[in-house]
């Protein structure tokens, strides 16, 4: 059943409605009811999510390089390690280019090229695989729907970051100037608390922004999948109309052309009929005249 899950999540959106049913009836005609309810309650994936299914399925080692890679840089990130960052950014870049354009060298083997923003969707979602385990654990299972997207405060293009703690060089310390007097300093304190008290609570902001317009985001994202998987059953259904009316027109016109030879035998056995009845009443009457003939000859022997 898993297997035949997995297939079904590698096969293009074009053809998964109706593969979907295909398979589902199948395993209902096999008796496995239960198999064939969660066939058919399989939804249809995205483009972009069919895509990371069938890079996933068909680059396995370098998918799994992919996955391994994620919390290392999840774990630079959080210990701003900058060395290890920049690194493992490198390596991230490196790695998402070169699997996105696997990915649609894959669609396109297979009949269905990406657009430019279904290949953003599918960067989208490698890069969400690497900053976020639960994006990485669905990916893993190789039956997305639908686009991942990374989560709002795991930057874009990781680089070092500005607030990792240095050590001082000796030259630096000791150009130094003298430290303040001690209410200079306070007050010089206070002022820099607030500033970043400020700047916090602006990064604070704007990190809700930015998670409430990717919340947004993939809500859009999935009702277009939500939408265009309406449109593929409709069309679907159109398709599948279409057929039985040509296959009906195609009875029709074969009912027509027996019907027209059903005619003709008609007409043709009518005349036969009307032959062999003239011939009939024709024999009649010559089998009436011999018999008057042979009574009138047998009287006058008498």
């Amino acid at each position: 059943m898993e297997a035949v899950l997995d297939e079904l999540y590698v096969t293009p959106p074009a053809e998964f409605v109706a593969r979907r049913a295909q398979t589902a009836a199948a395993a209902k005609s096999a008796g496995h009811g239960e198999d064939a309810r969660r066939i058919g309650a399989a939804r249809r994936p995205t483009l972009a999510a069919w895509a990371a299914n069938l890079l996933l399925r068909s680059q396995p080692e370098e998918s799994r390089r992919l996955l391994e890679l994620g919390p290392a840089l999840r774990e630079a990130y959080h210990s701003l390690d900058a060395a290890g960052i920049k690194e493992l950014a490198d390596r991230r870049r490196r790695m998402v280019s070169a699997l996105s354009q696997q990915a649609a060298q894959l669609a396109r083997q297979a009949g269905h090229p990406l657009s430019a923003a279904v290949r953003q969707d599918v960067e989208s979602t490698l890069r969400a695989v690497l900053a976020d385990p639960e994006a990485a654990d669905s990916w893993a299972g190789g039956r997305l729907t639908g686009a991942l997207t990374p989560p709002s405060d795991f930057p874009a293009d990781i680089a070092p970051v500005a607030g990792a703690p240095r050590k001082p060089s000796t030259k630096a310390a000791r150009a130094t100037p003298a430290a303040p007097a001690p209410s200079a300093r306070t007050s010089s304190k206070d002022e820099l608390a607030e500033r970043r008290r400020q700047r916090q609570e602006q990064l604070d902001q704007a990190h809700r922004a930015a998670e409430e317009a990717a919340r947004r985001l993939q809500d859009r994202r999935a009702e277009q999948a939500e939408a265009d998987n309406a449109l593929q059953e409709a069309q679907d259904r159109h398709d599948q109309a279409q057929q039985q009316l040509s296959d009906a027109e195609q009875r029709l016109r074969q009912a027509r052309e027996e019907l027209r030879r059903a005619e003709q035998e008609t007409r043709r056995a009518e005349e036969r009929s009307r032959t062999t009845a003239d011939a009939v009443a024709r024999a009649e009457r010559e089998e009436r005249e011999a018999a008057r003939e042979v009574k009138r000859l047998s009287a006058r022997r008498r």
